[in-house]
């Protein structure tokens, strides 16, 4: 049983910056529902993300780009419902921002309005900067995310790691410290080697997250159901199950349709 004694204190661009500079670690995970939201809240995790991962984990779709924009607030809002401490940041979905400037304007602040989230998050590097520089000037606080973009998946030809060496890591260097420039509040690096990720980490003012990142970062973010252990289908390195929560629900499922068979539910104290 952990020991962690969450705060109360609600989290903000300030807070999390203020974590990133007394190098304490700040935990981020994902959410797409209210009940969720509300316990991952309570446990005191540092950042709720709405993650586009909805169309994988919610939807069963096989990539993340299916899920449209109108789905994506739905799920901020429920997450939002449910925290009250957590920063919440939610995805704009594939093709939400890609268009234009003012396409991407327009669904940031659908998102800011209808959900009540803290910041958004998109995918990319240097044809972003300026984009991003329009959301921070209208009062939207942006997070990034470099290395592995899923968004991307076709272009790179999968989901293997990013920016391995040379070239690539230097590029990844210099499009992390663009981004800090441009306004990001925070950036998300998604399987990039530990040595890359770490030279990002401290080179950088803003908190860097990692997923598939090592530990030379300022935070960790993981899928909610793969960390619990609720989807056993995916097994990348990076991943560690903290519980083993599917075996937990199908044997609890099966005691019910056995308890219900046998007609030993509902008992006489569980009748009116």
């Amino acid at each position: 049983m952990s020991q962690h004694q969450p705060e109360t204190k609600k989290v903000t661009t300030l807070r999390l910056a203020a974590m990133k500079a007394q190098r304490e670690p700040i935990t981020m995970l994902t959410a797409y529902d209210y009940t969720m939201a509300r316990l991952l809240d309570a446990a005191g995790i540092d950042i709720l993300l709405v993650g586009d991962s909805a169309a994988n984990v919610m939807a069963g779709h096989t990539t993340t780009l299916p899920i449209t924009l109108d789905q994506m607030i739905y799920h901020g809002s429920c997450v939002v419902r449910g925290a009250r401490r957590a920063f919440v940041v939610v995805d704009m979905p594939f093709g939400s921002y890609q268009i234009s400037e003012e396409t991407a304007l327009s669904s940031a602040v659908r998102i800011m309005k209808e959900t009540g989230a803290d910041a958004v998050k998109l995918e990319g590097g240097a044809h972003l900067f300026s984009t991003i520089q329009r959301l921070v000037a209208s009062g939207i606080p942006v997070v990034g995310h470099l290395g592995l973009t899923p968004q991307s998946v076709h272009q790179l030809g999968g989901y293997g790691l990013q920016a391995k060496e040379g070239e690539a890591a230097d590029r990844l260097y210099q499009q992390a410290l663009g981004l800090e420039q441009s306004g990001c509040c925070a950036l998300v690096l998604e399987k990039v080697p530990a040595e890359v990720a770490t030279r990002v980490a401290e080179a950088l003012r803003i908190p860097v997250i990692g997923i598939g990142a090592g530990s030379g970062v300022d935070g960790q973010v993981l899928v909610s159901q793969d960390m619990l252990g609720m989807e056993d289908s995916f097994s990348p390195k990076f991943l560690r199950r903290f519980a083993q929560l599917g075996d937990l629900i199908k044997g609890a499922v099966g005691d019910y349709i056995t308890a219900v068979k046998e007609r030993s539910f509902p008992s006489e104290s569980e009748s009116y």
